[in-house]
């Protein structure tokens, strides 16, 4: 008989406040994926892991916190949870950075099969410190990682996720540069907060991660979407899942103001602009790379031609943002 695959969590860098506890994750079979493989046919193997994967549904988890508190969530039909509660004084127990531990677990150890790492599972909220001057919300595909997205039929991204390990993406140049003096803020002795949000499916986390953390990248929240979700046909009035989650973001922070960052390829442009329409002078500023794509620049740049709500800038490399954010004082 074959082997059967243990169990596991996969827990997802979230955020929250000191009064507002938010994580998610997904409980899986461990099909032994390594971040580290090379050669073209075991990573075709390990993407196929990935979107093939064996949920763990309807099984409840504990949460627990550094204070001994045990949060009590439950997954669904795909193996996702979402555990999202009002408590009190959570900012006391992150470090200063604003990450608070968590360990997950499986509530109940007498699963008809193995679990990992003694059911042992580390995961983390990202709650920032008050004194940050402001937060970050960046897309990640072709904003700091090329994909290709703009593509003909996106055959770059469908060959650089399939063919290409986290270790060998390169990111745009630059770019951990500027993320990095975002995030020291003018004092240059800052934390201020960063996210992460793509238009990825959550069975592309722990590669993004990978990827963000080889590449030196500040550690943020990473925020993506489900399958279903990627193949959802949405009704007219229904926003994108990106845009619901900057909009979840923003309300989260209610006090604090944003920069928002993503390219011309495909709607990073029009999501920003309705989010700053929504949410008057909570953004800063709009940082859109630029793509090699004539038709798309074009859309681009009319849109933005008499858009006086934020200041957008269309920048060719990283170094134009960081002279452009200096200028307006978000960083030193």
């Amino acid at each position: 008989m074959f082997k059967k695959d243990p169990f596991q969590i996969i827990t997802f860098q979230s955020y929250g406040s000191d009064t507002h506890f938010y994580l998610r994750g997904r409980a899986l079979e461990d099909e032994s994926i390594n971040l580290e493989d090379k050669g073209w046919f075991k990573l075709l193997v390990n993407t196929y892991k990935r979107f093939e994967s064996d949920e763990i549904k309807n099984v409840d988890i504990n949460l627990k916190l550094p204070n001994g508190t045990i949060l009590k969530t439950k997954t669904d039909n795909k193996g996702y949870f979402k555990c999202e509660k009002q408590l009190e004084g959570l900012g006391a127990l992150a470090n200063n950075e604003g990450w608070l531990p968590i360990v997950a677990s499986f509530s109940d150890v007498n699963l008809k099969r193995n679990i990992t790492n003694n059911n042992v599972f580390p995961a983390e909220i990202l709650i920032p410190c008050e004194e940050s001057e402001f937060g970050v919300i960046s897309d990640i595909d072709d904003t700091i990682l090329h994909t290709g997205v703009v593509s003909l039929f996106k055959w770059r991204v469908i060959f650089n996720t399939a063919f290409k390990g986290a270790f060998s993406r390169i990111p745009f140049e630059g770019a951990a540069k500027f993320y990095h003096k975002l995030h020291r803020g003018k004092s240059g002795q800052n934390a201020n907060p960063l996210f992460y949000v793509s238009h990825s499916p959550w069975n592309l986390y722990r590669y993004l991660k990978y990827f963000l953390k080889t590449n030196d990248f500040p550690k943020g929240p990473i925020l993506l979407r489900s399958v279903n979700g990627v193949f959802h046909k949405k009704s007219q009035d229904e926003k994108p899942q990106k845009q619901n989650e900057i909009m979840h973001i923003l309300e989260a922070y209610p006090n604090l103001n944003f920069i928002l960052i993503g390219d011309c390829g495909e709607y990073d442009a029009d999501i920003y602009m309705e989010v700053s329409e929504s949410y008057p002078n909570r953004i800063l500023a709009i940082y859109l790379r630029i793509v090699n794509h004539k038709k798309k620049m074009l859309r681009i740049k009319a849109l933005f031609e008499n858009y006086k709500t934020t200041p957008a800038l269309l920048v060719e490399s990283s170094d134009q943002a960081i002279i452009h954010a200096r200028e307006r004082g978000f960083i030193k």
